[in-house]
C-alpha cells in the first residue's frame, strides 16, 4: 500500500509538471521497480520526436547533442536528453563528461538531461532507457535525444528506440570506417561526418556514399550532413534532415510502424530479462550434475 500511495503521489506531481518527479519515476524505472508507472503512463505517450545519436567515441556526440539542443529550444521545443554510458555504473563516465558539455542547459527549465548505466535494468539498454523515453513523452517533452557511447549492440537497441537514428563519424579515424563495417550503416537515418574543417572530411564523405552505393534502400535513402559542431557549424542542416525523414515517416505511415517496431523490441527486451533472472535462478537451485547439460536444459525450461 506505501507502495501505491507514493506511485499516486509521485505521478500526481508528474502531471503537474515537475521535473523532480520525472527524475524520481526515471530512477524506479533504472531499478527495476517502474512498472506500474510505466503502466499509468503509458497512454500518454506517442508525441515526442525521438532522436538517437550514436558513433565511435571521441566524435563529437555530446557536442552535437548540444547543438541540436540549443537548436530545438530556439524553435521553443521542450527537449529530454537520455545519455546513456554502456560502461560500468561507477565510472561516472558520461555522468561527468555530458554535463560539462550540456551546462549550458541546465537552467534551462525546458530542458531535462539525465545520465544513465546501460545496466542495472532487467531489460538491460532498451529497458533502462525504453522506460526512461516513455517518461519523457508522457512528461510532454516535444523531442527526445537519445546518446550513446561505442558501437555495436547498445546501437542497435537505441535505432530500434529512435524514429530517426544519427549515426556521427569523424575524419581521420580508423574507428569510422569499422563503424560502417559494423553493421551499422544498415541503422541510419542520417550520416553526420563532424569536425568539417579536418583535411580529411571529404575524403570520409567520399567512403560514406561508396559504401552506401553497395547496399539497397527500399524507402528513404540516408541523408549525409557535415558539421563543425564546436563552432556550431551545420547544425541546421541536421535539424532540416532531422525534419524532413519525420516527415517522410509521417507521409508514408512509416512512423507507426517505427514505433510499433519500438514497443516490440521492448516487450522483447523486458521479458528476456524476466526470463533470464528466472533462468539464473532455476540454474542455482534445480541444476544437477547427474545428468548430461542438454537434459538439464530441457528439465529447467520445462519447470517455465
Amino acid at each position: 500500500m506505501k507502495s501505491q500511495a507514493s506511485d499516486a503521489e509521485l505521478l500526481r506531481d508528474f502531471d503537474r509538471g515537475s521535473q523532480r518527479a520525472l527524475a524520481r519515476a526515471i530512477s524506479r524505472a533504472e531499478s527495476g521497480r517502474g512498472g506500474e508507472l510505466v503502466r499509468a503512463l503509458y497512454p500518454k505517450t506517442g508525441r515526442a520526436m525521438t532522436i538517437g545519436l550514436t558513433g565511435p567515441p571521441g566524435v563529437g556526440k555530446s557536442t552535437l547533442a548540444s547543438g541540436l539542443v540549443r537548436k530545438a529550444r530556439a524553435l521553443r521545443r521542450s527537449v529530454g536528453v537520455v545519455s546513456v554510458d554502456p560502461s560500468s555504473p561507477f565510472s561516472h563516465g558520461a555522468l561527468l563528461g555530458d554535463r560539462i558539455r550540456l551546462n549550458e542547459h541546465f537552467t534551462d527549465e525546458r530542458v531535462f538531461i539525465r545520465s544513465m548505466a546501460s545496466r542495472g535494468h532487467l531489460g538491460g539498454l532498451a529497458g533502462a532507457t525504453g522506460d526512461a523515453v516513455l517518461m519523457m513523452d508522457a512528461f510532454g517533452l516535444d523531442v527526445v535525444l537519445i546518446e550513446t557511447v561505442g558501437v555495436g549492440q547498445s546501437e542497435v537497441a537505441i535505432a530500434e528506440l529512435a524514429q530517426t537514428t544519427l549515426v556521427a563519424l569523424q575524419p581521420g579515424s580508423g574507428d569510422s570506417i569499422q563503424v560502417l563495417k559494423a553493421g551499422i550503416m544498415e541503422i541510419a537515418d542520417v550520416f553526420v561526418v563532424n569536425k568539417a574543417d579536418h583535411p580529411m572530411a571529404n575524403q570520409l564523405r567520399r567512403e560514406i556514399r561508396s559504401m552506401m552505393e553497395m547496399l539497397q534502400w527500399p524507402g528513404w535513402v540516408p541523408e549525409l550532413v557535415t558539421t563543425q559542431a564546436l563552432a556550431g557549424d551545420g547544425i541546421d542542416d541536421l535539424w532540416a534532415a532531422v525534419e524532413r525523414h519525420v516527415a517522410y515517416l509521417n507521409e508514408t505511415g512509416e512512423i507507426e510502424q517505427r514505433r510499433r517496431e519500438a514497443f516490440i523490441h521492448q516487450v522483447r527486451q523486458l521479458a528476456l530479462g524476466q526470463l533470464e533472472r528466472r533462468l539464473d535462478h532455476a540454474l542455482r537451485e534445480d541444476a544437477r550434475d547427474d545428468v548430461d547439460p542438454y537434459e538439464a536444459a530441457d528439465r529447467i525450461l520445462s519447470s517455465f
